[in-house]
């Protein structure tokens, strides 16, 4: 049997007033998830630990694979770096690098305005001339996310994510612990560095926000996974545009699909993943298809593009993958999910359960529609994620 699982990234909310007090996954129009939700089996799904993993999508997306974080998790960072195929050596710590935009104190905006990537490598490329050293690395990524790669870094720290604290003041987030004034200094002389910089004068003529520093958080050393296919005996790729989810396929043993055009915001490349998914199913019996956008919306607080991000989820990949798998009319699998909740009003993930779906066909015509939202069975988990994704993978 075919399995695609189908993610759209940070979907889940809370009721919001904008909405009529409805969450954007009710408000939105979503007739292929809720004809899929009425012809299938719905669950409340807990995707991360309650308690001693943060509640991100390097957790909750492992979860979605099939494997439990509680006992493979090492750190985002390390994940990220798997992704971006950066090697790391048994010493070295891996630490994720924001590109933030701090004013007067507060995180103004955890991406720097989605500053471009190409912009982002000439500001990096600056910071590693800067400050790289032998055992002191940066890499420039995508967008806003980047890596320092640092040989026996400090490991006992207690850091944020920049996208937890939007609007906050930053000063009673700095990391605290092991060493943590050579990480505050690499953060102070980020500032220096990027406060003049040929990159953040045009912007700011361009009236865009400047990459006033760098943020460093999710740090941990190498991580390891048993392979896709040992645990589960399938074949398979990932589609998504994030080193993330490109990581942990990496650390699975899956394909990775490049999609030209894939950025994970709302104008991505719908059609090329939709068409890479489905090839990769003539030729593996497993395919995760990943979609960034509803999660970008959720951490920028739009209420009205979030709605807009679920329902081109719904529009482009949920349905046209559906349809092609009803077209060929072999047996098939097909889940949809997301990995966490990522609430307007916090701008942050969160732990509680969400909702998924699973499908197994060929079902035909489908006309009722039945809720896919976060209210089923009042919102309470029936399971955790990884061993019902793992019992669907095995079956």
């Amino acid at each position: 049997m075919k399995m695609a699982i189908l993610v759209g990234d940070g979907m889940g909310d809370y009721p919001c007033p904008e909405l009529g007090g409805k969450t954007p996954l009710q408000a939105a129009r979503i007739p292929n998830m809720r004809r899929i939700a009425a012809a299938g089996e719905r669950r409340m799904v807990q995707t991360v630990p309650l308690a001693g993993l943060p509640p991100g999508s390097d957790v909750a997306n492992m979860s979605l694979m099939g494997y439990d974080a509680e006992q493979n998790y090492t750190g985002r960072a390390a994940i990220e770096a798997a992704g971006a195929n950066i090697p790391l050596a048994p010493a070295d710590v891996a630490f994720r690098c924001n590109l933030v935009t701090v004013t007067e104190g507060r995180m103004a905006d955890y991406s720097a305005g989605h500053i471009t990537s190409e912009e982002a490598r000439e500001l990096i490329q600056t910071l590693q001339a800067e400050l790289g050293r032998d055992g002191l690395r940066f890499h420039a990524g995508v967008q806003y996310r980047h890596l320092l790669i640092w040989n026996n870094g400090p490991l006992k720290l207690e850091m944020q994510a920049p996208h937890d604290i939007a609007g906050q003041g930053v000063a009673e987030y700095l990391p605290t612990g092991e060493r943590e004034a050579e990480v505050r200094a690499l953060m102070d002389r980020s500032r220096e560095i990027f406060r003049d910089h040929p990159v953040n004068r045009a912007r700011r003529d361009a009236g865009q926000l400047p990459a006033t520093q760098i943020w460093l958080w999710g740090h941990g050393r190498a991580m390891q996974l048993p392979s896709f296919r040992e645990l589960y005996g399938r074949s398979g790729a990932v589609i998504t545009a994030v080193d993330l989810v490109r990581g942990l396929g990496n650390l699975a043993g899956l394909e990775n699909i490049v999609v030209p055009g894939a950025n994970g915001l709302i104008d991505t490349n719908y059609a090329g993943k939709v068409s890479a998914a489905l090839d990769v199913l003539k030729r593996h019996d497993f395919v995760f298809v990943h979609i960034e956008a509803p999660d970008e919306c959720g951490h920028g607080g739009d209420v009205q593009k979030k709605t807009l991000a679920i329902e081109l989820f719904d529009e482009k990949v949920v349905g046209p993958i559906w349809r092609e798998l009803e077209k060929r009319g072999a047996p098939y699998r097909l889940v949809v999910c997301m990995d966490h909740r990522t609430p307007i009003a916090t701008r942050g993930h969160t732990r509680d359960p969400v909702p998924m779906v699973k499908l197994d066909g060929p079902v035909g015509s489908v006309t009722a529609e039945a809720p896919y939202d976060e209210t089923y069975h009042g919102g309470t988990a029936e399971c955790r994620g990884h061993v019902w994704l793992g019992e669907l993978l095995k079956s």
